[in-house]
């Protein structure tokens, strides 16, 4: 097999090769590969073991089942999606143009943001501002600034405890966290009740990373007791289900749990503790000039807040 010259010249190849790469890794087979790509078995082969010739390296091992990446194999099917995924959002922003919409902003928000807030916000801001389109995406609030921050979005709703260093940071919502408990247990009962009276129980809580986990854990460092965190879930539903099945208590916002509370049949209960009081942040990266983004953050923060957020510097 030829060796690649040190900058690995792969511009001589076109995009039906680049992702049959990505189909071998996907559908495990060359034969498979060959059909998702609309290529003859023959053309197929000979097309990855020119890009194999180019790379210098064998992307694929192959043996009696099938086609397994190797790690140089892995590093290029990783950046071919990436590539392949970015032409695709080439073809729908401009197919978008032809429907009027002008921008696409990148939103990046937490679980708490999207089950308690912005649905109906995102929802009235498409009807009134219809050239402009939001993108979505749910992360755990440590990573919503961390993605604002590095610009591969264009402003993000997290939760406060994040680390915001290098961001320009406005009050989004405030939210209340409460005990979510099956309908018979003992804490069922009117009135607050201090966080460190639960810690004998089971917990149920949202995957690593998550603003709510991290607080439940610094609360029980705080009482010097261990938090007893049985089981790890995605989303406030699946925390209600586990909880209404008796395997353990949950900490959840009020707005967000008490729908699916009722009609799980479910109870809660306030905590006592300042810190069940929050406050949910809306980030940019400072010195941002977007019209469309300052729009979008004006008619997402609250009304209050739209007096008191200090003037940016002009560059």
């Amino acid at each position: 097999m030829a060796t690649a010259s040190s900058g690995y010249n792969l511009a001589r190849f076109d995009l039906v090769s680049i992702r049959l790469v990505v189909d071998c890794l996907q559908q495990g087979s060359l034969s498979a590969a060959a059909r998702a790509s609309h290529l003859a078995l023959a053309a197929a082969s000979r097309r990855l073991r020119e890009l194999e010739d180019a790379v210098g390296e064998p992307l694929f091992e192959r043996h009696g089942r099938g086609l397994l990446p190797t790690s140089a194999g892995r590093v290029f099917a990783r950046h071919a999606l990436e590539m392949l995924q970015s032409l695709d959002q080439i073809g729908s922003e401009l197919a978008d143009l032809k429907r009027g919409i002008t921008r696409h902003i990148r939103l990046c928000a937490s679980t708490a943001a999207i089950n308690q807030f912005l649905p109906p916000l995102l929802a009235r801001h498409a009807r009134e501002v219809r050239h402009v389109h939001v993108e979505l995406e749910e992360q755990v609030s440590s990573l919503v600034a961390v993605t604002v921050r590095e610009g591969r979005a264009d402003l993000g709703v997290f939760v406060e405890g994040a680390d915001t260093e290098g961001l320009d940071c406005r009050l989004f919502r405030r939210d209340e966290l409460v005990l979510v408990l099956p309908a018979r247990h003992r804490l069922n009962g009117r009135g607050a009740i201090a966080f460190s009276e639960a810690l004998e129980e089971d917990w149920i809580s949202l995957a690593e990373g998550a603003a709510l986990l991290q607080k439940q854990h610094e609360a029980a460092h705080a009482a010097g007791r261990p938090l007893k965190l049985r089981m790890q879930v995605r989303s406030f539903d699946a925390v209600c289900h586990l909880v209404g099945s008796g395997l353990g208590i949950a900490l959840l916002p009020r707005s967000a749990a008490l729908p699916i509370v009722g009609a799980m049949g479910l109870r809660w209960r306030a905590l006592s503790d300042p810190w069940a009081s929050r406050r949910l942040l809306l980030a940019t990266r400072p010195g941002m000039h977007d019209a469309a983004v300052e729009q979008l953050v004006g008619f997402l923060v609250e009304p209050s807040q739209k007096a008191k957020a200090p003037p940016r510097k002009r560059q």
